[in-house]
């Protein structure tokens, strides 16, 4: 049985992050891994963290970070992310469990390490599955991801939010009882 490689597109705030949580909520599975969540203050996004599975926070991108990587009016403090987020997901893959990338976007493969990491989650035979978002824009990191004929790459809209929730999480249930 194949496994699972589910990414999520869509535009900005089309719900995936919140497609996700309940998909894992309801799922009740062993996952690992990390959400993407904006930091606003006064109705404004100044930024982006990371939360893992298991509660820990990162800022990773920042309107007042003074880094030398830099995404439009966004300082990333890469090494948030390497050690937070890219910990979480090789956690998650020593504990076979079904790992959570939430985003694989335009600041999250500045890194490295993350995109050697993400390569390295996508190629494991151990993990349960793999449900995470992806930027719908066009770069060659996220391109190959998307062309792998082990991932279905769906697109997220208002109009089939609440017919993606039930189906992937019939997809990923009828997988586990596979095991």
């Amino acid at each position: 049985m194949m496994t699972k490689k589910i990414l999520l597109t869509g535009r900005p705030g089309c719900g995936k992050t919140t497609l996700i949580k309940r998909v894992v909520d309801e799922l009740a599975l062993p996952a690992g891994g990390f959400y993407t969540e904006e930091i606003r203050q006064r109705g404004e996004r100044v930024g982006f963290k990371i939360i893992t599975l298991s509660g820990e926070e990162a800022v990773f991108a920042d309107v007042d970070f003074r880094t030398p990587q830099r995404l439009g009016k966004y300082g990333l403090d890469l090494a948030a992310l390497e050690t937070v987020g890219v910990e979480a997901l090789r956690t998650a893959v020593r504990g076979r469990q079904l790992v959570v990338i939430d985003e694989i976007g335009p600041m999250e493969i500045r890194s490295t390490i993350f995109r050697d990491v993400v390569h390295q989650v996508f190629d494991s035979p151990d993990v349960s599955g793999i449900l995470g978002t992806i930027t719908a824009r066009s770069f060659p990191f996220t391109n190959t991801i998307k062309k792998r004929p082990d991932v279905s790459v769906l697109e997220v809209r208002p109009d089939n939010r609440e017919g993606l929730l039930s189906e992937l999480s019939d997809q990923f249930k009828r997988q586990n009882r596979t095991h």
